[in-house]
């Protein structure tokens, strides 16, 4: 049996993590780890905006109807599109954006992956959404780090009319058992081309929209790399269009081992391991398969 003395030394943990020297990006996490999140303003240009706002309209206006939430908490007034991945590939970007990966960095495991990615239109009379912290299903004490970070992608002006994130400053520091009051919380007021990132600790939820328009905004969830994502990207994305995804997106997606081997598929990487998959789908079913999947690898 193997110690855990040995274990240390075979996958040693990593060094501590040092501010960078970036003046801005060392702002922006100690903003995060004072609050529990950041606003980040200009982020992408109103240009990108309305291109992310007409394909959402053709998205949603594509099958004839557009479905609103599935429940209260969602928002019975709230359009989603989710899986994103799969539908279009007009938002990778926003996936991928510099300053969100370099808080990601700090605040996450190399390795983090994509936990859920969806549009969230809130429509005129929506309620304001409960108040809640995106990890609590992982029923962990707190306080404690993070086990996932999002980002609100603001693709209109955030205002107290129109459904603003509200957020509760410095929750992501409060002990178990407590619970905010909406008087306790924030409005995330800013322009288009911003991004709301926090931490998956952090109480927050959807504004009242008491304007006549919707407002319009997508959010990327991102998560520790031994953590189940919320949606399953293996499953909501088709595979055969992987290569057509840039591949750091793809590696967020699951198909990445996080060091030493969390994540792989009969000792293979999970891409080999889908394309085996799909091997499978197309031919019989092997009753008595390889012992090794070393006889996959040849073939793929």
């Amino acid at each position: 049996m193997t110690s855990p003395t040995a274990y240390r030394v075979i996958f040693p943990p990593p060094p501590p993590k040092q501010l960078p020297a970036s003046p801005q990006l060392r702002a922006d996490i100690q903003h995060v780890e004072e609050h529990g999140y950041v606003i980040l303003e200009n982020c992408f240009s109103i240009q990108e905006a309305e291109a992310a706002k007409a394909e959402i309209e053709r998205l949603s206006t594509k099958d004839g109807r557009t479905v609103m939430g599935r429940n209260v908490f969602e928002g019975v007034n709230t359009t989603r599109i989710y899986s994103l991945l799969n539908k279009t590939r007009k938002f990778d970007h926003f996936v991928l954006m510099e300053r969100v990966l370099a808080l990601n960095d700090w605040f996450l495991d190399p390795g983090y992956n994509i936990t859920a990615f969806h549009t969230i239109q809130i429509n005129p009379g929506e309620n304001p959404q409960e108040l809640h912290h995106d990890d609590w299903y992982c029923h962990l004490p707190r306080p404690r780090p993070p086990l996932s970070t999002a980002i609100i992608i603001a693709l209109d002006e955030f205002t107290m009319q129109n459904g603003s994130t509200n957020i509760v400053p410095g929750s992501h520091k409060w002990p178990p058992g407590r619970v905010p009051d909406h008087s306790e919380a924030l409005p995330t007021i800013c322009p288009a081309g911003s991004v709301i990132y926090f931490l998956g600790t952090t109480w927050h939820g959807g504004g009242k929209n008491e304007s006549k328009f919707p407002r319009l905004s997508m959010t990327v969830q991102y998560c520790q790399p031994y953590i189940r994502p919320i949606e399953n990207q293996v499953l909501a994305v088709d595979p055969r269009k992987l290569d057509g995804i840039p591949k750091e997106i793809v590696k967020m997606m699951g198909y990445n081992t996080h060091k030493p081997f969390i994540g792989y598929v009969d000792g293979m990487n999970p891409r080999k391991g889908i394309a085996r998959l799909m091997h499978w789908a197309q031919n019989p079913v092997d009753q008595d398969p390889p012992t090794f999947a070393t006889k996959w690898e040849s073939k793929l």
